[in-house]
C-alpha cells in the first residue's frame, strides 16, 4: 500500500518506498509501517530530507533494531549501495514498552537487544518469493516479501501481550487529535476536545512522546505547510500561512527557517534543481 508523502520534503528522490497500514491487533502501538528499499550505484548517494512525525520508531535494519526517539527538527540520512529498512511509526502508547523517558532520547537512535525481531523481519526481507529458494529475485515477487515482513513485525509484537492503560491510550487520542483537526492551534484547543487540563496533556506528552503539545501541533503545521507550498507550486505563501494558522506570511517563514533551515520560497526554488 503506498502511503503519502506528507512528511518528506523531496518525495521524487525517495527509493521504491511502500507503506502499510497496522492491523487492528496491534492498531494501538503502530500507526503504520514503513518499508524502503534502494540499489545505488557505486560512488553515488540519494539524501532523503524529511520532517519526521512527532513520535518515535522502530526499525530494523542493517542486521540491528534501532529506537528512533521523538525529533526536533528536519532530519536527512545519506543512502548508499543496496539496502532496506522495516520500521514502525510508533503511538504514544507503545514507547514505554521501549523507553521510559522518551524526552531523553530526543534526535537519538538507540540500538535494542531485540534478536527475534530482527531475525524474524530480516528473514522474510531476504528471501522474498513464497518458496523461499535461493535464487528467488523478489523483483518479481509482486511485494510479498515486504507483506511477510510485517506480518513477521505484526507477530513479533503481539507475543508482547502488552495492554495499554487509559492514559496510554489518552495519549493515542491526543496525537489523533492534533494530527486530525487542523483547526486546533492551542494546547487549550486539545484540551478542550478530550475534556481534561492542559496540564493532564502537558504530563503524557512527556510521558508518553517526549515532546510538548505545542511542539506536536507545530510539527503537524509544519509538515502541512511543506506539503501545500510543494504540492501547489502557485499557491500564494501569505494565504497558505493564514490557513495554517500562522500570524502572517513573516510568521511561516520564521518557522521554515527556524526547523527546516530554508524558507517557504526557497524551497519551492530548489524543485528546479538537480536532485
Amino acid at each position: 500500500m503506498e502511503g503519502s508523502f506528507k512528511g518528506i520534503l523531496y518525495p521524487a528522490r525517495l527509493p521504491t518506498f511502500h507503506r502499510f497500514p497496522a492491523p487492528a491487533s496491534v492498531a494501538h502501538l503502530v500507526q503504520w509501517f514503513w518499508i524502503p528499499e534502494w540499489n545505488i550505484g557505486p560512488g553515488r548517494s540519494s539524501r532523503q530530507h524529511v520532517i519526521a512525525y512527532p513520535t518515535s520508531n522502530l526499525v530494523v535494519q542493517g542486521g540491528v533494531v534501532e529506537f528512533s526517539g521523538p525529533t526536533t527538527r528536519a532530519a536527512y540520512r545519506d543512502l548508499t549501495g543496496q539496502g532496506w529498512a522495516v520500521g514502525a511509526l510508533l503511538r504514544p502508547a507503545a514507547v514505554p514498552l521501549f523507553t521510559d523517558k522518551p524526552g531523553a532520547v530526543r534526535d537519538q537512535e538507540v540500538v535494542l537487544a531485540l534478536a527475534d525481531l530482527q531475525r524474524t523481519v530480516s528473514a522474510e526481507m531476504a528471501t522474498p518469493t513464497a518458496d523461499k529458494t535461493p535464487s528467488a529475485d523478489k523483483t518479481h515477487d509482486g511485494g510479498a516479501h515486504r507483506e511477510r515482513a510485517v506480518e513477521a513485525f505484526v507477530s513479533w509484537l503481539g507475543s508482547l501481550e502488552f495492554v495499554a492503560s487509559d492514559e496510554a491510550l489518552l495519549a493515542n487520542r491526543m496525537m489523533d487529535v492534533i494530527a486530525s483537526e487542523p483547526d486546533i492551534s492551542r494546547i487549550e484547543d486539545v484540551a478542550a476536545s478530550l475534556s481534561v487540563s492542559p496540564r493532564t496533556l502537558q504530563r503524557i506528552a512527556g510521558k508518553y512522546v517526549g515532546l510538548s503539545p505545542s511542539a506536536l501541533i507545530r510539527r503537524r503545521r509544519l509538515q502541512d505547510a511543506a506539503e501545500r507550498t510543494r504540492s501547489n507550486p502557485t499557491a500564494d505563501l501569505a494565504v497558505i500561512a493564514v490557513e495554517l494558522g500562522y500570524a502572517d506570511h513573516a510568521h511561516l517563514t520564521n518557522d521554515f527557517r527556524k526547523y527546516l533551515g530554508f524558507t517557504p520560497s526557497g524551497y519551492r526554488k530548489s524543485f528546479g534543481e538537480a536532485p
